[in-house]
């Protein structure tokens, strides 16, 4: 044992967490004067309202600075050493809480043990003071300054109809100019970045330049400071330590991971716009990408390489971007290194992470499958698995399931039969299946979420969009000469334009699908073989021969066109599963089954658009079924 560390010095470390020093500062806590404020407002003393207002979110950024700036600082007053063991690991964390409290109470005073209720937090985030405060200008003649708050509340809140009226309003007012119209909230990172596309598109180069650079420094900043605020008490949905009593190292260990999953939520967040629910695509490499085009416009080729080379960094063997720095390295006679990227943006990595499962192996990864975000692996469910599946198909899938009933929808050549996990968790409760194979359809979904999820290294959760059990035959006597497929190739979130060599993001498409996966039951049959294609939807780049407890996995953009050669002889069955990055389109019975039956009736029928009658009792039905499969 090192006995560098004392128990003493420990113990010592302890107290000073909990003995917090005198606050030399106080600042009063922003949720008080919110509250003051809302008060205010409804006695009609609107001086008051913009003065607890004001008061409200001067607290809550200074706060949130202070937080940060103490965070940073205790981090690099106590590091991590290279040699660990459990009493250096503890020393450094309680030494670090300590400096923290102890630095928040010097510079803010009792705000640091005061609690705000996560109702609050969600307001200010939701910028609901801002709306407030727009009223108050309004009515104190201060249109100028209403029209700041209320085209920064608009920002966060694009479909509300009536602010978008007032905001029409103030443009027509006497004193309210258009530079009023500021959003007081912006986030430095994003409005350089805005601002520099706006400047490159109009072809000034050179200015687009200097806000591009700004916007990457800015960028590295915030993500610093999101990440020092996951350094707090994180909340551990599902567990109740108290009635449970876990051990202190399964506590430390949930909490790390909790803090760990907050500070992959960095990089959704910091590409995500306010008022809207996904990132914006390919955010931080896309810097990289103008910056190299810049560069080159204004002939500055030294640096247009080095931007290249960053871009490669995440978005490895890109065709278009290895020629550029092919072009580059001939012109400039040297090789160049790219610039130092201090976090990882997973997402458009090609993917490299654990696999979860010891059993599971990797077969072919996206260089070997000659494409880009896409996996080829086995052993993801065990033989016995592939039967139970099988037979729990044969009894639970329906003709044409999922395509209006349709027994031939892709080709007539062939029969279609599949099931969701609804209708297989309710023929388990009826007692027509098994119940542990119904619970087994969900929890190999589950599996091949995790898996997908963990290899493509995704820094936020991956959701449920669909899941489906499906069985393809060939039929009997239809099957000489044919040059079908057994299903067509597309794409799974775009409209797949082979004449155009396009991909089109728009509806019919389910464009917020981000991620799918096939997971094969069986290979005892003649054709059937997964291909990849090129955009042209001719070209094959990889073919798969599907196996017992094989799994294909890929992005599910206009990179990865996918079809299905046609089954000639005998039954293919596999579980299709489609995954999105965006909480609003998961699929909620996979999503409550996962967290358990917790108020489970109330939140699935509540996120359930159902307006006829005679679906809300079906819906009911359902659930009933689900809440009473779950107590087996």
């Amino acid at each position: 044992m090192d006995g560098t560390f004392s128990p003493a010095a420990i113990f010592s470390a302890f107290l000073l967490t909990v003995a917090l020093s005198s606050p030399a500062a106080s600042l009063e806590p922003y949720d008080l004067l919110y509250d003051s404020a809302v008060q205010a407002f409804y006695k009609g003393d609107y001086t008051n309202v913009v003065r607890y207002m004001e008061g409200a979110l001067g607290s809550y950024k200074e706060v949130r600075r202070t937080k940060v700036r103490c965070r940073l600082r205790c981090q690099d007053q106590h590091p991590f050493d290279e040699t660990f063991s459990d009493l250096r690991f503890a020393d450094v964390v309680l030494r670090r809480a300590a400096c923290m409290n102890t630095c928040i109470e010097e510079k803010i005073g009792t705000q640091s043990v005061h609690k705000v209720s996560e109702d609050v937090v969600q307001d200010f985030h939701r910028r609901i003071p801002y709306n407030y405060l727009q009223l108050a200008y309004q009515k104190l003649k201060q249109p100028d300054k209403a029209a700041a708050a209320a085209h920064t509340y608009f920002q966060a809140n694009p479909e509300h109809v009536e602010m978008d009226q007032n905001l029409e309003q103030y443009k027509d007012l006497q004193g309210v100019e258009e530079e009023h119209f500021v959003d007081r909230e912006a986030r430095p990172h994003q409005r350089s970045f805005a601002a520099a596309v706006s400047l490159y598109e109009k072809g000034e180069h050179e200015g687009a330049i200097a806000l591009f650079e700004e916007a990457v420094v800015e960028y590295y900043k915030a993500d610093s400071e999101c990440r020092a605020l996951c350094q707090w008490p994180q909340r551990f949905e599902g567990h109740d330590y108290l009635r449970y009593r876990y051990s202190l190292h399964e506590v430390v260990s949930d909490h790390f991971t909790q803090v760990l999953h907050c500070e992959h939520e960095c990089v959704r967040d910091l590409a995500t716009r306010p008022g809207r629910l996904s990132p914006m695509e390919n955010y931080l490499p896309l810097h990289y990408d103008y910056l190299q085009f810049a560069y080159f416009h204004v002939d500055r080729l030294e640096e247009a390489l080095q931007c290249s080379l960053t871009y490669l960094l995440f978005h490895e063997g890109e065709e278009s971007m290895t020629d550029n720095v092919d072009y580059y390295r001939e012109t400039l006679a040297h090789d160049g290194k790219p610039r130092e990227v201090r976090i990882c943006c997973s997402r458009g990595m090609v993917g490299g992470g654990p696999l979860v499962y010891d059993d599971v192996q990797l077969v072919q990864n996206s260089a070997a499958l000659n494409g880009t975000q896409r996996v080829l692996l086995d052993h993801v469910i065990s033989e016995e698995e592939c039967s139970d599946l099988r037979r729990l198909a044969h009894a639970v899938t329906m003709a044409g399931d999922g395509y209006r009933g349709r027994m031939s929808p892709h080709t007539p050549n062939e029969k279609f039969e599949g099931a969701t996990v609804l209708k297989t968790l309710q023929y388990g409760y009826e007692g027509r299946v098994p119940m542990r194979s119904a619970r087994l359809f969900y929890d190999i979904s589950e599996r091949a979420r995790r898996v997908i999820e963990s290899y493509f290294l995704l820094n936020a959760t991956l959701h449920f969009s669909y899941t489906h059990l499906v069985c393809r035959t060939a039929i009997t006597g239809q099957q000489d000469h044919r040059n079908d497929l057994s299903h067509p190739i597309h794409a799974d979130n775009c409209l797949l334009d082979p004449e155009a060599n396009e991909c089109w993001k728009e509806a019919p498409a389910y464009t917020y699908r981000d991620y799918s996966a096939l997971l094969y039951l069986n290979g005892d049959f003649e054709g059937g073989e997964f291909i990849f294609t090129e955009m042209d939807a001719k070209t094959v780049t990889a073919s798969v021969k599907p196996l017992c407890g094989r799994m294909v996995g890929f992005s599910s953009g206009g990179e990865n066109p996918h079809g299905v050669k046609a089954v000639t002889s005998g039954q293919r069955c596999a579980v299709a599963l489609w995954f999105t990055l965006d909480p609003l389109f998961r699929e909620l019975v996979n999503y409550y089954y996962q967290r358990g039956n917790d108020h489970f009736a109330s939140r699935f029928i509540l996120h359930s658009a159902v307006s006829d009658l005679n679906i809300l009792v079906n819906m009911f039905t359902d659930v009933c079924v689900l809440l009473l499969f779950m107590t087996f």
